[in-house]
Order: C-alpha cells, then sequence, then structure tokens
C-alpha cells in the first residue's frame, strides 16, 4: 500500500529505543548497537526525504542518559561528532539542515564545536531539517522556558497578560519548530520518556516492537500509513 502524498506528516518525532537490547541479543557490546543505531539514523533521514517530511525529530540524548556508565556515555559522544563529522558534506548534498534542542552547553566542548560547525554550514539548507534532541528532557524544557520568560516579566519587556501558549512555545528549545505530527517509539515501549511534553499533546502516536538498529524505511512508511488512517481532531 503506497503512501498518501498529500497527507504526510510535516514534523515526525522518533524515540530510538532498543540499541542495547539488540546488542545483547547478538551478544555484541552496547557500542555496536549504538553504531548499527547510527545507521538507522541514515535510513531514516533518507526515507524522510523520499516521503517529503520537512522535519525530523531524533531522542539522541536525554538528560536521564547521564546516569549511564560513563564508557558507554564517552563512545556515545565520540560517536556523534564522529557521524556528524564523516555526514555533513551529505547533508550538504541533500539540503539538510541541523537543529538541535536541548542544553549543548553541557556537552563535551569538541562536540559542541562540531556541532555549530554542521549548523553554520547548514543553516540555508531547506528540503530537511533534522532536528537532534541532545541533552533534552521534556520536564526540563518546560522549566527552562519558564525562567525565560520570568526574567523577561522581571525586566519589563513582558507582561504577564500577554503570555499565552504561542508565546510559551516560543521560549522552548523548539521554538523555531512546529509541533510534530506522528511521534513513533521502537523497541515495544509505550511511554514517551520526558521527550517534548508540551509538544506532543495533539500528536499522533505510533509504537512498534522492531528494536531501533532494525527500523527501516518500510516501518516508517507502515507509521506513516497508520498514521493517515487517523482524523485528527485536536479536541475538536
Amino acid at each position: 500500500m503506497d503512501c498518501n502524498l498529500e497527507k504526510i506528516p510535516k514534523h515526525v518525532a522518533i524515540i530510538m529505543d532498543g540499541n542495547g537490547r539488540w546488542a545483547r541479543r547478538k551478544g555484541l557490546p552496547r557500542l555496536e548497537g549504538h553504531r548499527n543505531g547510527a545507521g538507522a539514523v541514515k535510513e531514516a533521514i533518507q526515507s524522510a526525504l523520499e516521503l517529503g517530511i520537512e522535519i525530523l525529530s531524533l531522542y539522541t540524548f536525554s538528560t536521564e542518559n547521564w546516569q549511564r556508565s560513563k564508557g558507554e556515555i564517552d563512545n556515545l559522544m565520540r560517536l556523534l561528532k564522529q557521524y556528524l563529522s564523516s555526514h555533513l558534506p551529505e547533508l550538504k548534498k541533500n539540503g539538510i539542515r541541523l537543529a538541535i534542542s536541548g542544553d549543548k552547553m553541557a556537552l563535551p566542548s569538541a562536540l559542541q564545536v562540531q556541532i555549530d560547525e554542521v549548523i553554520s554550514q547548514t543553516k540555508d539548507n531547506s528540503r530537511l531539517i533534522l532536528n537532534l534532541a541532545l541533552n533534552y528532557g521534556g520536564r526540563q524544557d518546560i522549566l527552562q522556558a519558564a525562567r525565560k520568560i520570568a526574567h523577561k516579566v522581571k525586566d519589563n519587556a513582558l507582561k504577564i497578560d500577554e503570555i499565552d501558549e504561542k508565546i510559551f512555545s516560543g521560549h522552548l528549545y523548539t521554538g523555531e519548530l512546529p509541533d510534530p505530527d506522528l511521534l513513533i517509539r521502537t523497541a515495544g515501549e509505550e511511554r514517551v520518556s520526558n521527550f517534548f511534553l508540551w509538544q506532543i499533546s495533539y500528536c499522533e502516536l505510533y509504537f512498534t516492537s522492531k528494536l531501533w538498529p532494525d527500523f527501516k524505511k518500510q516501518d516508517l512508511i507502515d507509521a506513516v500509513l497508520e498514521y493517515q488512517k487517523r482524523e485528527r481532531k485536536f479536541g475538536a
């Protein structure tokens, strides 16, 4: 069954779960799960381009992930830096703009430099926005937005009566982006794990048992096909 190209979700967000389980089932180190997960990221990006999805948000590293072992965190950060460095020419060639949601100041300095470089070199691209949620937590996002607004009120740059949903949304890490239309979570878990709590209030949710390294183009198509069956009423 083919997708209705007139009803493609504009913004798709993915909770990429299952790298560790994938590696464990194959008797491999966790790092191999993350490496193969990076391959699934590449396929998801290419599939999003082919389907005409405009924004792809990937839950890459959460605020809770700092609780993992130092060795695993270091490996993840190195893998991400290598991925951004090696794929920059491909991002530029395919018209992909990198965006980041989260507090990147807590990330290793070398990774911050690489992120800034990729953002700078892809800022004029318009075919797809690749939004990586890095050091991101939904509750923390809401708190930091509230603090920004509170400072503006204190400095008389904003009046309390002017604060509405649009103003609040604009102070979130995703302030420049529309809310997701479709949220996909892999690996059989059916929870949102502190991801985009404000942004997904009317988002369609799709859960699959596929582990993230096994997530292919057809899996994304299946999620979009399910999305297209649903009637979005937004509370009406």
